[in-house]
């Protein structure tokens, strides 16, 4: 049976996902402490494939799983999940909210329920721990009086009781996550698909632009970008892409290629189906249909069948 890893420890909110990830095949998750050895054993073959978090609806995307698809060998995505983001507040027994003195947590956990804390355990102080599970590993071994944890972690540690469920400062946060794999054979096109990408300009004046306009010329909904700093080089940066549509699709890799000119390193993360499986909107002029029609009509001219 493959093994797939995911960020542990047992009990997070990336285990969750990556059991909806990998639902139609049968396989073993194994827990990574952290992303980097999570996708470093996936680039070893120790495992098929690895569960990560990429973008907090909230807190924004995760550094370490961008950076750490960057760092070696070339990986790429092949399915996304999007998992809504509520959590518990989990105990000792005997132990009750207003009596609790610390509470431990995630960073992020602790930002997306910083209202309610704030409410409800002002005097509690705040831990930043690896994960949720962290935390509630934490509580259970009595290093803490509370842990803001995901709900499936209460089935790792059941001797901890629920004080509190279903918390959420922003009540429809979601966090997205990635099947990630070795290159290979890709996802066929769903018509509702997701191509992730990560470039580096160069320092020629208008390059961002020129790359934007690459996509915007042929119709491509660009969904995400941002910026991570190149570590070795001050001042220089990786802009990571997403945009509607499959590296089949014409539109698709024309863009790429067109991006593979400009750019001084262009690394393909991935063409999988959207979580939600909604098509993009896509103008007639950049439909598959007219740059298939446009493609004949150019060869038919180069061919001398046309005036």
């Amino acid at each position: 049976m493959p093994e797939i890893a995911y960020l542990g420890p047992p009990g997070t909110f990336t285990e969750q996902a990556t059991r909806l990830l990998t639902a139609e095949f049968e396989s073993d998750l194994v827990p990574y402490e952290t992303v980097s050895t999570a996708l470093a054993a996936v680039r070893s073959d120790e495992v098929l494939a690895a569960g990560v978090p990429v973008e907090n609806s909230v807190e924004g995307s995760v550094p370490a799983t961008l950076d750490a698809l960057t760092a070696d060998e070339p990986l790429v995505a092949v399915a996304e999940t999007v998992v809504p983001v509520q959590f518990d507040v989990l105990a000792r027994p005997g132990t009750t909210l207003s009596g609790a003195e610390t509470v431990a947590s995630h960073p992020h956990a602790l930002a997306q329920v910083r209202d309610w804390l704030g409410e409800n355990l002002p005097k509690a102080e705040q831990h930043a721990v690896a994960s949720t599970a962290a935390a509630a590993a934490a509580v259970a071994r009595g290093e803490f009086d509370a842990a803001v944890s995901a709900e499936v972690a209460l089935e790792h540690y059941p001797s901890l009781t629920r004080l509190a469920a279903g918390l959420a400062d922003v009540r429809d946060a979601v966090t997205r996550f990635l099947l990630v794999r070795r290159p290979g054979t890709l996802p066929e096109p769903t018509g509702a698909d997701r191509t992730s990408i990560c470039a580096v300009i160069s320092d020629e004046v208008g390059t961002l632009a020129d790359m934007l306009a690459e996509l915007s010329l042929r119709g491509i909904n660009l969904s995400r970008i941002e910026s991570r700093p190149v570590k070795d080089r001050f001042g220089h940066y990786r802009f990571f892409l997403d945009f509607d549509g499959h590296v089949a699709d014409t539109r698709i890799g024309e863009a790429l290629a067109a991006l593979k000119r400009r750019c001084s390193t262009v690394r393909f993360l991935g063409s999988y189906p959207k979580a939600d499986r909604k098509p993009g909107y896509i103008r007639s002029a950049a439909s598959e249909q007219a740059f298939e029609k446009s493609a004949r009509w150019l060869e038919a001219v180069r061919e001398g069948r046309l005036a």
